[in-house]
Protein backbone atom coordinates (compact mmCIF):
# COMPACT_ATOMS: atom_id res chain seq x y z
CA UNK A 1 0.00 0.00 0.00
CA UNK A 2 1.34 3.51 -0.74
CA UNK A 3 0.14 6.73 1.23
CA UNK A 4 0.18 10.30 0.38
CA UNK A 5 1.55 13.05 2.17
CA UNK A 6 -1.60 14.65 2.17
CA UNK A 7 -4.81 12.89 2.47
CA UNK A 8 -7.55 14.74 0.18
CA UNK A 9 -6.73 15.79 -3.23
CA UNK A 10 -8.79 18.12 -4.94
CA UNK A 11 -11.34 18.37 -8.33
CA UNK A 12 -9.98 20.73 -11.01
CA UNK A 13 -9.24 24.13 -11.46
CA UNK A 14 -11.31 26.42 -14.46
CA UNK A 15 -10.41 29.88 -16.08
CA UNK A 16 -11.99 31.07 -19.15
CA UNK A 17 -11.52 34.89 -20.53
CA UNK A 18 -12.92 36.76 -23.47
CA UNK A 19 -12.07 40.34 -25.02
CA UNK A 20 -8.74 40.28 -24.12
CA UNK A 21 -5.85 40.75 -27.09
CA UNK A 22 -3.55 38.20 -24.78
CA UNK A 23 -6.38 35.55 -23.49
CA UNK A 24 -4.05 33.16 -23.61
CA UNK A 25 -1.20 34.45 -21.12
CA UNK A 26 -3.76 35.98 -18.73
CA UNK A 27 -5.57 32.04 -18.74
CA UNK A 28 -2.00 31.00 -17.71
CA UNK A 29 -1.81 33.48 -14.72
CA UNK A 30 -5.37 32.80 -13.94
CA UNK A 31 -4.45 28.76 -13.78
CA UNK A 32 -1.09 29.66 -11.69
CA UNK A 33 -3.88 31.21 -9.04
CA UNK A 34 -5.79 27.79 -9.05
CA UNK A 35 -2.95 25.76 -9.23
CA UNK A 36 -3.69 24.12 -5.50
CA UNK A 37 -6.61 22.63 -7.59
CA UNK A 38 -4.77 20.15 -10.06
CA UNK A 39 -1.12 19.19 -10.21
CA UNK A 40 -1.49 16.34 -12.73
CA UNK A 41 -1.79 18.37 -15.90
CA UNK A 42 -2.75 21.58 -17.58
CA UNK A 43 -3.84 23.18 -20.72
CA UNK A 44 -4.86 26.19 -22.40
CA UNK A 45 -7.26 26.32 -25.59
CA UNK A 46 -7.39 29.75 -27.52
CA UNK A 47 -9.88 31.50 -30.14
CA UNK A 48 -8.38 33.88 -32.92
CA UNK A 49 -11.17 34.92 -34.35
CA UNK A 50 -13.44 31.50 -34.44
CA UNK A 51 -10.02 29.24 -35.36
CA UNK A 52 -9.30 27.38 -31.96
CA UNK A 53 -5.83 25.97 -31.40
CA UNK A 54 -4.92 24.29 -28.25
CA UNK A 55 -1.35 23.26 -26.05
CA UNK A 56 -2.00 20.68 -23.02
CA UNK A 57 0.43 18.44 -21.57
CA UNK A 58 0.71 16.64 -17.91
CA UNK A 59 2.41 18.56 -14.99
CA UNK A 60 2.10 22.01 -13.27
CA UNK A 61 1.21 25.35 -15.20
CA UNK A 62 5.10 26.72 -15.00
CA UNK A 63 6.44 23.19 -16.56
CA UNK A 64 3.43 22.31 -18.91
CA UNK A 65 4.25 25.97 -20.16
CA UNK A 66 8.08 26.22 -20.23
CA UNK A 67 8.57 27.06 -23.45
CA UNK A 68 7.09 30.30 -24.17
CA UNK A 69 6.55 29.31 -27.70
CA UNK A 70 4.15 27.29 -26.82
CA UNK A 71 2.08 30.40 -25.60
CA UNK A 72 2.91 32.84 -27.94
CA UNK A 73 1.35 30.39 -30.21
CA UNK A 74 -2.00 31.02 -28.63
CA UNK A 75 -3.20 33.68 -30.08
CA UNK A 76 -6.94 35.25 -30.30
CA UNK A 77 -8.69 37.21 -28.16
CA UNK A 78 -10.80 34.57 -25.97
CA UNK A 79 -9.49 31.41 -24.31
CA UNK A 80 -10.15 28.61 -21.58
CA UNK A 81 -7.53 26.97 -19.38
CA UNK A 82 -8.11 23.89 -17.32
CA UNK A 83 -5.45 22.44 -14.12
CA UNK A 84 -6.28 18.74 -13.54
CA UNK A 85 -6.88 16.22 -10.72
CA UNK A 86 -7.82 12.88 -11.98
CA UNK A 87 -11.41 12.12 -10.30
CA UNK A 88 -12.75 10.19 -13.23
CA UNK A 89 -9.85 8.67 -15.69
CA UNK A 90 -6.39 7.95 -15.44
CA UNK A 91 -3.67 10.48 -15.87
CA UNK A 92 -2.81 10.27 -19.28
CA UNK A 93 -2.40 12.66 -21.92
CA UNK A 94 -5.61 11.91 -23.39
CA UNK A 95 -7.34 12.94 -20.38
CA UNK A 96 -5.70 16.38 -19.94
CA UNK A 97 -8.26 19.32 -20.48
CA UNK A 98 -9.48 20.97 -22.53
CA UNK A 99 -10.46 19.05 -24.57
CA UNK A 100 -10.59 20.40 -28.34
CA UNK A 101 -13.48 18.96 -30.86
CA UNK A 102 -12.69 19.19 -34.44
CA UNK A 103 -16.38 18.91 -36.36
CA UNK A 104 -17.05 19.01 -39.94
CA UNK A 105 -18.97 22.07 -39.11
CA UNK A 106 -17.66 23.65 -36.31
CA UNK A 107 -15.29 23.45 -33.64
CA UNK A 108 -15.79 23.43 -29.76
CA UNK A 109 -13.09 23.65 -26.72
CA UNK A 110 -14.41 21.82 -23.15
CA UNK A 111 -13.07 22.10 -20.11
CA UNK A 112 -15.07 20.22 -16.56
CA UNK A 113 -14.62 20.76 -12.96
CA UNK A 114 -16.44 17.96 -11.10
CA UNK A 115 -17.63 13.97 -11.17
CA UNK A 116 -20.74 13.00 -13.52
CA UNK A 117 -22.96 9.94 -11.18
CA UNK A 118 -24.40 8.87 -14.53
CA UNK A 119 -21.23 8.21 -16.54
CA UNK A 120 -21.71 4.20 -17.15
CA UNK A 121 -25.58 4.59 -18.08
CA UNK A 122 -24.17 7.50 -20.37
CA UNK A 123 -21.32 5.93 -21.89
CA UNK A 124 -22.76 2.90 -22.42
CA UNK A 125 -25.82 4.37 -24.41
CA UNK A 126 -23.60 6.10 -26.56
CA UNK A 127 -21.43 3.47 -27.88
CA UNK A 128 -24.28 1.23 -28.67
CA UNK A 129 -25.27 4.04 -30.61
CA UNK A 130 -21.72 4.50 -32.50
CA UNK A 131 -20.02 6.99 -30.43
CA UNK A 132 -16.03 6.65 -30.14
CA UNK A 133 -14.37 8.08 -27.49
CA UNK A 134 -10.66 9.38 -27.19
CA UNK A 135 -10.28 9.30 -23.56
CA UNK A 136 -11.53 7.98 -20.67
CA UNK A 137 -12.91 11.17 -18.43
CA UNK A 138 -16.54 11.80 -18.07
CA UNK A 139 -15.81 15.24 -19.30
CA UNK A 140 -16.30 13.95 -23.22
CA UNK A 141 -19.90 12.45 -22.54
CA UNK A 142 -21.25 16.02 -22.17
CA UNK A 143 -20.06 16.44 -25.75
CA UNK A 144 -20.94 13.53 -27.30
CA UNK A 145 -24.83 14.04 -26.10
CA UNK A 146 -24.45 17.56 -27.53
CA UNK A 147 -23.88 16.38 -30.91
CA UNK A 148 -26.25 13.79 -30.88
CA UNK A 149 -28.98 15.86 -30.06
CA UNK A 150 -32.14 17.03 -32.79
CA UNK A 151 -32.45 20.66 -31.70
CA UNK A 152 -32.17 23.18 -34.26
CA UNK A 153 -30.14 25.79 -32.07
CA UNK A 154 -27.03 24.94 -30.82
CA UNK A 155 -27.85 26.50 -26.95
CA UNK A 156 -30.92 24.22 -27.13
CA UNK A 157 -28.67 21.00 -27.53
CA UNK A 158 -26.28 22.07 -24.97
CA UNK A 159 -28.93 22.98 -22.63
CA UNK A 160 -30.25 19.81 -23.31
CA UNK A 161 -27.43 17.66 -22.87
CA UNK A 162 -26.62 19.47 -19.47
CA UNK A 163 -30.22 18.35 -18.52
CA UNK A 164 -29.12 14.23 -19.30
CA UNK A 165 -25.71 14.79 -17.13
CA UNK A 166 -25.57 14.15 -13.41
CA UNK A 167 -23.57 14.81 -10.38
CA UNK A 168 -21.31 17.61 -9.57
CA UNK A 169 -20.27 19.62 -12.72
CA UNK A 170 -19.01 23.02 -13.76
CA UNK A 171 -18.44 23.56 -17.30
CA UNK A 172 -16.48 25.93 -19.30
CA UNK A 173 -17.25 25.31 -23.17
CA UNK A 174 -15.46 27.59 -26.17
CA UNK A 175 -17.69 27.50 -29.38
CA UNK A 176 -16.26 29.85 -32.12
CA UNK A 177 -17.97 32.64 -31.48
CA UNK A 178 -19.57 32.54 -27.77
CA UNK A 179 -18.20 31.48 -24.28
CA UNK A 180 -20.50 29.29 -22.15
CA UNK A 181 -20.32 28.51 -18.31
CA UNK A 182 -22.75 26.35 -16.42
CA UNK A 183 -23.03 24.69 -13.33
CA UNK A 184 -25.01 21.66 -11.98
CA UNK A 185 -28.34 21.79 -10.34
CA UNK A 186 -26.63 21.89 -7.03
CA UNK A 187 -24.12 23.79 -7.52
CA UNK A 188 -21.27 21.40 -6.01
CA UNK A 189 -18.32 23.01 -7.33
CA UNK A 190 -17.57 26.86 -7.25
CA UNK A 191 -17.52 29.18 -10.12
CA UNK A 192 -17.80 32.77 -10.46
CA UNK A 193 -17.56 35.52 -13.33
CA UNK A 194 -15.43 39.00 -13.18
CA UNK A 195 -14.48 42.03 -15.47
CA UNK A 196 -11.63 43.34 -16.26
CA UNK A 197 -10.59 47.20 -16.68
CA UNK A 198 -10.51 47.01 -20.34
CA UNK A 199 -14.09 45.14 -20.39
CA UNK A 200 -12.72 41.80 -20.85
CA UNK A 201 -14.95 39.24 -18.89
CA UNK A 202 -13.46 36.18 -16.86
CA UNK A 203 -14.59 32.90 -15.17
CA UNK A 204 -13.01 30.74 -12.63
CA UNK A 205 -13.09 28.39 -10.32
CA UNK A 206 -12.37 30.66 -7.40
CA UNK A 207 -12.14 34.24 -6.73
CA UNK A 208 -8.13 34.78 -6.35
CA UNK A 209 -7.65 34.19 -9.63
CA UNK A 210 -9.50 37.61 -9.97
CA UNK A 211 -7.03 39.35 -8.27
CA UNK A 212 -4.03 37.86 -9.97
CA UNK A 213 -5.12 38.95 -13.58
CA UNK A 214 -7.10 42.52 -12.49
CA UNK A 215 -10.65 41.65 -12.70
CA UNK A 216 -13.44 42.46 -10.19
CA UNK A 217 -16.21 39.88 -9.04
CA UNK A 218 -19.86 40.27 -11.06
CA UNK A 219 -21.57 37.55 -9.74
CA UNK A 220 -21.44 33.57 -8.65
CA UNK A 221 -23.24 30.87 -11.30
CA UNK A 222 -25.92 29.67 -9.21
CA UNK A 223 -27.09 26.26 -9.26
CA UNK A 224 -28.23 25.14 -12.98
CA UNK A 225 -27.45 28.67 -14.35
CA UNK A 226 -26.02 29.00 -17.58
CA UNK A 227 -23.80 32.01 -18.98
CA UNK A 228 -23.02 32.95 -22.88
CA UNK A 229 -20.29 35.17 -23.22
CA UNK A 230 -20.32 37.27 -26.82
CA UNK A 231 -18.64 40.07 -28.11
CA UNK A 232 -22.39 41.66 -26.92
CA UNK A 233 -21.89 40.91 -23.31
CA UNK A 234 -23.09 39.00 -20.61
CA UNK A 235 -26.12 37.25 -21.01
CA UNK A 236 -27.50 34.67 -18.07
CA UNK A 237 -29.96 31.39 -19.11
CA UNK A 238 -30.99 28.59 -17.23
CA UNK A 239 -31.24 24.92 -18.23
CA UNK A 240 -33.09 23.65 -15.16
CA UNK A 241 -35.59 24.89 -12.41
CA UNK A 242 -35.31 22.15 -9.83
CA UNK A 243 -32.22 23.46 -8.29
CA UNK A 244 -31.42 23.57 -4.44
CA UNK A 245 -27.64 24.92 -3.46
CA UNK A 246 -25.29 22.17 -1.95
CA UNK A 247 -21.86 23.43 -2.54
CA UNK A 248 -19.31 21.11 -1.29
CA UNK A 249 -18.31 22.31 2.10
CA UNK A 250 -14.83 21.19 1.78
CA UNK A 251 -14.14 24.10 -0.44
CA UNK A 252 -14.41 26.35 2.74
CA UNK A 253 -12.74 23.70 5.17
CA UNK A 254 -9.67 22.73 2.88
CA UNK A 255 -10.05 23.04 -1.42
CA UNK A 256 -10.33 26.79 -1.51
CA UNK A 257 -7.36 29.00 -1.51
CA UNK A 258 -8.23 31.46 1.63
CA UNK A 259 -8.10 34.48 -0.22
CA UNK A 260 -11.04 33.35 -2.39
CA UNK A 261 -15.18 34.20 -1.87
CA UNK A 262 -17.39 31.56 -2.22
CA UNK A 263 -20.91 32.99 -2.37
CA UNK A 264 -20.42 35.99 -0.68
CA UNK A 265 -18.32 34.05 2.25
CA UNK A 266 -14.70 34.51 2.24
CA UNK A 267 -12.92 31.73 2.89
CA UNK A 268 -10.18 32.60 5.31
CA UNK A 269 -13.15 34.25 7.56
CA UNK A 270 -14.95 31.14 7.31
CA UNK A 271 -12.17 29.19 8.42
CA UNK A 272 -10.90 31.61 11.19
CA UNK A 273 -14.77 31.35 12.55
CA UNK A 274 -14.76 27.43 12.66
CA UNK A 275 -11.79 27.43 14.72
CA UNK A 276 -13.34 30.14 17.42
CA UNK A 277 -16.11 27.41 17.23
CA UNK A 278 -13.95 24.28 18.17
CA UNK A 279 -12.33 26.22 20.82
CA UNK A 280 -15.69 26.97 22.48
CA UNK A 281 -16.45 23.11 22.00
CA UNK A 282 -13.00 21.56 22.91
CA UNK A 283 -12.12 23.79 25.73
CA UNK A 284 -8.75 21.91 26.49
CA UNK A 285 -6.48 23.10 28.97
CA UNK A 286 -2.89 23.61 26.36
CA UNK A 287 -0.15 26.22 26.43
CA UNK A 288 0.25 27.38 22.93
CA UNK A 289 -2.05 26.69 19.71
CA UNK A 290 -0.25 25.42 16.97
CA UNK A 291 -1.90 24.84 13.20
CA UNK A 292 -0.76 21.96 10.74
CA UNK A 293 0.55 24.39 7.31
CA UNK A 294 -1.05 25.64 5.29
CA UNK A 295 -5.47 24.96 5.25
CA UNK A 296 -5.23 25.25 8.92
CA UNK A 297 -3.06 28.29 9.82
CA UNK A 298 -6.80 29.78 9.29
CA UNK A 299 -8.27 27.98 11.95
CA UNK A 300 -5.73 27.70 14.08
CA UNK A 301 -5.65 31.54 14.74
CA UNK A 302 -9.47 31.96 15.47
CA UNK A 303 -9.06 28.85 18.12
CA UNK A 304 -6.01 30.89 19.16
CA UNK A 305 -8.10 34.31 19.51
CA UNK A 306 -11.07 32.21 21.20
CA UNK A 307 -9.46 30.49 23.29
CA UNK A 308 -6.55 33.02 24.99
CA UNK A 309 -4.17 31.12 24.23
CA UNK A 310 -0.60 32.02 22.11
CA UNK A 311 -0.72 31.12 18.49
CA UNK A 312 2.52 29.68 17.38
CA UNK A 313 4.36 28.64 14.54
CA UNK A 314 5.48 25.24 16.23
CA UNK A 315 4.70 23.18 12.39
CA UNK A 316 6.91 24.89 9.32
CA UNK A 317 6.03 23.59 5.86
CA UNK A 318 8.63 23.52 3.23
CA UNK A 319 7.25 25.05 0.59
CA UNK A 320 9.49 24.28 -2.05
CA UNK A 321 8.71 20.39 -1.63
CA UNK A 322 6.25 19.28 -4.38
CA UNK A 323 2.82 16.66 -3.49
CA UNK A 324 5.12 13.48 -3.21
CA UNK A 325 3.98 10.11 -3.53
CA UNK A 326 6.05 7.77 -0.55
CA UNK A 327 7.34 4.51 -1.06
CA UNK A 328 5.45 1.64 1.14
CA UNK A 329 8.00 1.46 3.90
CA UNK A 330 7.53 2.87 7.36
CA UNK A 331 11.10 4.33 6.94
CA UNK A 332 10.78 6.67 3.58
CA UNK A 333 7.50 7.42 4.85
CA UNK A 334 8.76 8.91 7.74
CA UNK A 335 11.19 11.02 5.38
CA UNK A 336 8.41 11.65 3.10
CA UNK A 337 6.72 13.84 6.13
CA UNK A 338 9.70 15.22 7.68
CA UNK A 339 10.50 16.88 3.72
CA UNK A 340 7.05 18.78 3.77
CA UNK A 341 6.87 19.41 7.66
CA UNK A 342 9.26 20.35 10.58
CA UNK A 343 8.15 20.79 14.12
CA UNK A 344 10.40 23.82 15.51
CA UNK A 345 11.48 22.30 18.95
CA UNK A 346 12.45 25.70 20.96
CA UNK A 347 8.75 26.41 20.39
CA UNK A 348 6.94 23.43 21.26
CA UNK A 349 9.32 21.36 23.66
CA UNK A 350 7.96 21.24 27.26
CA UNK A 351 4.60 22.70 26.24
CA UNK A 352 1.02 21.68 26.13
CA UNK A 353 -0.17 21.87 22.30
CA UNK A 354 -3.07 22.43 20.55
CA UNK A 355 -2.35 21.13 17.24
CA UNK A 356 -5.29 22.25 14.68
CA UNK A 357 -6.22 20.40 11.69
CA UNK A 358 -8.37 20.93 8.91
CA UNK A 359 -9.77 17.55 8.57
CA UNK A 360 -8.96 14.11 9.22
CA UNK A 361 -9.00 11.27 6.28
CA UNK A 362 -6.76 8.34 6.57
CA UNK A 363 -5.34 9.04 9.76
CA UNK A 364 -1.97 8.22 8.65
CA UNK A 365 -0.71 12.31 7.94
CA UNK A 366 -2.46 13.07 11.54
CA UNK A 367 -0.42 10.03 13.32
CA UNK A 368 2.97 11.18 12.15
CA UNK A 369 2.40 14.94 13.08
CA UNK A 370 1.36 14.29 16.09
CA UNK A 371 4.79 12.45 16.56
CA UNK A 372 6.94 15.39 14.88
CA UNK A 373 5.40 16.94 17.91
CA UNK A 374 5.81 14.53 20.88
CA UNK A 375 9.86 14.07 19.20
CA UNK A 376 10.43 17.91 19.06
CA UNK A 377 9.25 17.55 23.10
CA UNK A 378 6.14 18.86 23.53
CA UNK A 379 4.69 16.99 26.69
CA UNK A 380 1.01 16.90 25.29
CA UNK A 381 -0.73 16.66 21.54
CA UNK A 382 -4.16 17.75 21.95
CA UNK A 383 -5.32 17.43 17.84
CA UNK A 384 -8.58 19.59 17.20
CA UNK A 385 -10.69 19.27 13.92
CA UNK A 386 -12.13 22.46 12.16
CA UNK A 387 -14.63 19.78 10.36
CA UNK A 388 -16.84 17.03 11.88
CA UNK A 389 -15.56 13.35 11.47
CA UNK A 390 -15.14 12.46 7.44
CA UNK A 391 -17.26 9.27 7.37
CA UNK A 392 -18.55 8.67 4.00
CA UNK A 393 -17.07 9.10 0.43
CA UNK A 394 -18.15 11.39 -2.11
CA UNK A 395 -19.35 10.88 -5.65
CA UNK A 396 -18.89 14.68 -6.92
CA UNK A 397 -15.56 15.65 -7.64
CA UNK A 398 -13.41 14.55 -4.94
CA UNK A 399 -11.35 11.34 -4.95
CA UNK A 400 -12.43 8.99 -1.87
CA UNK A 401 -15.41 6.81 -3.37
CA UNK A 402 -14.84 4.26 -0.25
CA UNK A 403 -15.74 4.33 3.28
CA UNK A 404 -12.67 1.46 3.78
CA UNK A 405 -10.47 4.79 3.32
CA UNK A 406 -11.89 6.94 5.79
CA UNK A 407 -10.60 6.28 9.74
CA UNK A 408 -14.20 8.03 10.67
CA UNK A 409 -16.14 5.42 9.23
CA UNK A 410 -13.88 2.62 11.06
CA UNK A 411 -13.57 3.67 14.53
CA UNK A 412 -14.89 5.88 17.06
CA UNK A 413 -13.24 9.19 18.13
CA UNK A 414 -11.60 7.80 21.10
CA UNK A 415 -9.91 4.90 18.63
CA UNK A 416 -8.86 7.20 16.45
CA UNK A 417 -7.16 9.41 19.07
CA UNK A 418 -5.38 6.39 19.97
CA UNK A 419 -4.53 5.48 16.66
CA UNK A 420 -2.56 8.84 15.66
CA UNK A 421 -1.79 9.09 19.50
CA UNK A 422 -2.43 11.92 20.77
CA UNK A 423 -3.74 12.88 24.44
CA UNK A 424 -7.60 14.46 22.88
CA UNK A 425 -9.24 14.45 20.09
CA UNK A 426 -11.91 16.76 19.53
CA UNK A 427 -13.86 17.11 16.19
CA UNK A 428 -15.97 20.27 15.10
CA UNK A 429 -19.55 19.95 15.51
CA UNK A 430 -21.57 19.68 12.05
CA UNK A 431 -23.76 22.49 13.60
CA UNK A 432 -20.62 24.37 14.21
CA UNK A 433 -19.37 23.78 10.91
CA UNK A 434 -22.75 25.09 9.22
CA UNK A 435 -22.98 28.17 11.40
CA UNK A 436 -19.50 29.28 11.15
CA UNK A 437 -19.39 29.44 7.17
CA UNK A 438 -22.84 31.22 7.37
CA UNK A 439 -24.21 31.51 3.97
CA UNK A 440 -27.09 33.88 3.59
CA UNK A 441 -29.48 31.40 1.85
CA UNK A 442 -32.72 29.32 2.97
CA UNK A 443 -31.04 26.23 1.68
CA UNK A 444 -30.78 23.18 3.90
CA UNK A 445 -27.61 22.91 5.80
CA UNK A 446 -27.01 26.14 4.85
CA UNK A 447 -26.21 25.76 1.10
CA UNK A 448 -23.54 23.15 2.38
CA UNK A 449 -23.44 19.58 0.77
CA UNK A 450 -22.56 18.05 4.06
CA UNK A 451 -22.99 14.24 2.89
CA UNK A 452 -19.33 13.16 3.97
CA UNK A 453 -20.39 13.90 8.07
CA UNK A 454 -23.96 12.75 7.56
CA UNK A 455 -24.30 10.51 4.75
CA UNK A 456 -27.11 12.45 3.53
CA UNK A 457 -26.48 12.76 -0.39
CA UNK A 458 -28.71 16.24 -2.07
CA UNK A 459 -28.44 14.37 -5.01
CA UNK A 460 -29.06 10.56 -6.99
CA UNK A 461 -25.57 8.71 -6.58
CA UNK A 462 -27.00 7.10 -10.21
CA UNK A 463 -24.32 4.43 -10.85
CA UNK A 464 -22.86 5.17 -7.82
CA UNK A 465 -25.43 4.06 -5.57
CA UNK A 466 -24.30 0.53 -5.59
CA UNK A 467 -20.90 0.98 -5.12
CA UNK A 468 -22.01 3.58 -2.46
CA UNK A 469 -24.57 0.37 -0.16
CA UNK A 470 -21.43 -2.08 -0.57
CA UNK A 471 -19.32 0.67 1.14
CA UNK A 472 -21.89 0.40 4.28
CA UNK A 473 -21.95 -2.83 4.30
CA UNK A 474 -17.60 -2.51 4.47
CA UNK A 475 -16.39 -1.61 7.75
CA UNK A 476 -13.13 -3.53 6.93
CA UNK A 477 -10.41 -1.07 8.39
CA UNK A 478 -7.48 -0.37 6.68
CA UNK A 479 -5.23 -0.31 9.54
Amino acid sequence: MTYEVKSLNEECGLFGIWGHPQAAQVTYFGLHSLQHRGQEGAGILANDGGKLKRYRDLGLVAEVFKNPADLEELNGQAAIGHVRYATAGGASINNVQPFLFDFYDMQLGLAHNGNLTNTQTLRRELEEQGAIFASSSDTEILMHLIRRSKKAEFLDRFKEALSKVKGGFAYLLMAEDKLYAALDPNGFRPLSIGRMKNGAWVVSSETCAFEVVGAEWVSDLQPGQLVIIDDQGLHYDSYTTETQLAICSMEYVYFARPDSVIHGVNVHAARKQTGRRLAKEAQIAADIVVGVPNSSLSAASGYAEESGLPYEMGLIKNQYSQRTFIQPTQELREQGVRMKLSAVSSIVKGKRVVMVDDSIVRGTTSRRIVNLLREAGASEVHVAVASPPLKYPCFFGIDIQSRRELIAANHSVEEIRQIIGADSLTFLSLEGLIESVGIKTDAPNGGLCVAYFDGDYPAPLYDYEEQYLESLADHTSFF
